[in-house]
C-alpha cells in the first residue's frame, strides 16, 4: 500500500452528516436579507417563515393533507414535541438499532415511564418489522444516522394501523421516498439534508395525527415549547409560519436558499439521484479496497446519506488518527463514525455533496491507511 499524498483534493471536502455541506455555489451574501433584524411576527417575517414551509411542501412534495411546522429544538425536539403531546392514548412500540433510535426509547422509558415494547436490532442490523404491532403507537427511525441502516421502503408499515406511526426521518427526506399515505408524524432538521443553520426542526402533521392532538389529554406537563393545541384545537398559526418561539431568520433564510437550490436542479427526483449517485460512487471506493466495508451489510437496507462503513482493524484510536490525518490536509472533514457506533468512517453522501467529490476522496482514504500502517 503506497503513502503516496494524492495531487488531488476534493474540491469541498465537507463530509459531516449534520450540519452537511452546504449546496454546491453557496456563500453567504447569497443569502436575501429582508427578514433580518426585523420580528420574525412582522408581517415580513411571518412571509419568509410561510415561504419556506411552502418550498418544503413543494420540494419534498408532501400531500395537502399534511401540515407541515417549523419547530425549535432541530430533530430532537419535533421528536420529543410529537411523544409528549401524543403518547399515551394506547400502547407504544419503540424501534431501535442505532443510537437515535436508543434515545426515544430512554424518552419513552425514562422520561414518560409509558413501558413500550421495545424491538431492537444490533448496528448494521434492521429489526424484524414483521415483529411490530400497530394497535400500538410506532416510533422509529427511517434512516439510522449512525448505523447507516433504512427501512426499504413504507410497505411494512399497515394501512390499517390503529395506533401511529411516528417516523424520525431526518436523513431521509430528500433523498428518500417516503410514503406519505402510511406516516403520520414525520420529522427532519434541516441542517441533515440540506446544508442548513441548527436549531431548528421540520414536523410534519398527518390528519390522524391531528386528531389524536385534539382528542387526547396527555397524563403528563407539556412545555411550552412543545405545545400544539389550545381549547382542544390544533394550533393552526404554527402551520402557516407562526413559531412558538423566536426563529433565526438568518437560519431560515439560509433554509430556503438550499430549497430553492433544490427546486432548481431539478425538486425531489434530482436530489435523490444525487444521492444514490453519491451513495454508489462510494459504494465502489469500498469494493476496490479489501480493508473497507459497510456496515449495513444488507444493500436494501443500506442508507444512501449517511454511510457507514467499517474499516479492517480498526479501534477508536486509530479511527481518530485517521480522520485527524485527513482533517489536517483539509482533503476530509468529520468522516469518524458517531461516537456510540462501532468504530469506523462515516461519509455523508446526501445530494449536497457532489459526487466528483466523493472519487477524488479514495486516494486520500488510500493515503491515511498507508500513513497509519507505515507509522
Amino acid at each position: 500500500m503506497t503513502a503516496t499524498m494524492p495531487d488531488r483534493k476534493p474540491a469541498r471536502p465537507f463530509f459531516s452528516s449534520g450540519p452537511c455541506a452546504k449546496p454546491p455555489g453557496w456563500a453567504p451574501e447569497k443569502l436575501a436579507t429582508q427578514s433580518l433584524g426585523r420580528s420574525h411576527r412582522a408581517k415580513i417575517g411571518k412571509a419568509r417563515l410561510q415561504y419556506c414551509i411552502d418550498l418544503i411542501r413543494e420540494v419534498l412534495e408532501v400531500p395537502d393533507t399534511h401540515r407541515i411546522g417549523i419547530v425549535p429544538g432541530s430533530d430532537t425536539g419535533a421528536v420529543e414535541m410529537a411523544m409528549w403531546t401524543m403518547l399515551g392514548a394506547r400502547g407504544v412500540t419503540t424501534l431501535a438499532w442505532e443510537s437515535f433510535g436508543e434515545g426515544w426509547v430512554t424518552d419513552a422509558v425514562k422520561q414518560l415511564r409509558i413501558d413500550p415494547t421495545v424491538i431492537r436490532a444490533d448496528y448494521g442490523q434492521l429489526p424484524d418489522l414483521s415483529q411490530v404491532n400497530w394497535a400500538t403507537d410506532v416510533i422509529f427511525t427511517w434512516n439510522g444516522t449512525t448505523s447507516g441502516v433504512r427501512v426499504p421502503d413504507g410497505e411494512w408499515i399497515a394501512a390499517d394501523r390503529a395506533g401511529l406511526a411516528i417516523a424520525d426521518a431526518t436523513s431521509a427526506v430528500f433523498a428518500q421516498d417516503i410514503a406519505w399515505d402510511k406516516v403520520d408524524v414525520l420529522t427532519f432538521s434541516w441542517q441533515k439534508v440540506l446544508g442548513g443553520e441548527g436549531a431548528h426542526g421540520v414536523l410534519i402533521l398527518g390528519p390522524r395525527a391531528v386528531e389524536r392532538l385534539e382528542s387526547h389529554t396527555p397524563a403528563w406537563p407539556i412545555p411550552k415549547v412543545f405545545r400544539l393545541t389550545g381549547k382542544g384545537a390544533l394550533s393552526e398559526g404554527i402551520f402557516k409560519g407562526e413559531t412558538i418561539n423566536t426563529p433565526s431568520m438568518l437560519a431560515v433564510e439560509d433554509a430556503i436558499f438550499a430549497l430553492e437550490w433544490a427546486r432548481g436542479i431539478g425538486g425531489l427526483a434530482a436530489m435523490q439521484a444525487r444521492a444514490d449517485a453519491n451513495a454508489a460512487a462510494l459504494d465502489r471506493l469500498v469494493r476496490e479496497r479489501e480493508w473497507l466495508g459497510h456496515l449495513a451489510a444488507d444493500p436494501a437496507s443500506r442508507s444512501n446519506t449517511s454511510v457507514c462503513l467499517t474499516v479492517e482493524g480498526a479501534d477508536e484510536g486509530f479511527i481518530k488518527k485517521f480522520a485527524a490525518l485527513l482533517e489536517a490536509e483539509d482533503a476530509a472533514y468529520d468522516i469518524a463514525g458517531y461516537r456510540d457506533a462501532p468504530p469506523g468512517l462515516r461519509i455523508w453522501c446526501g445530494a449536497t455533496v457532489d459526487t466528483a467529490d466523493i472519487e477524488a476522496l479514495g486516494p486520500w482514504l488510500d493515503w491515511a491507511w498507508g500513513q497509519l500502517h507505515a507509522a
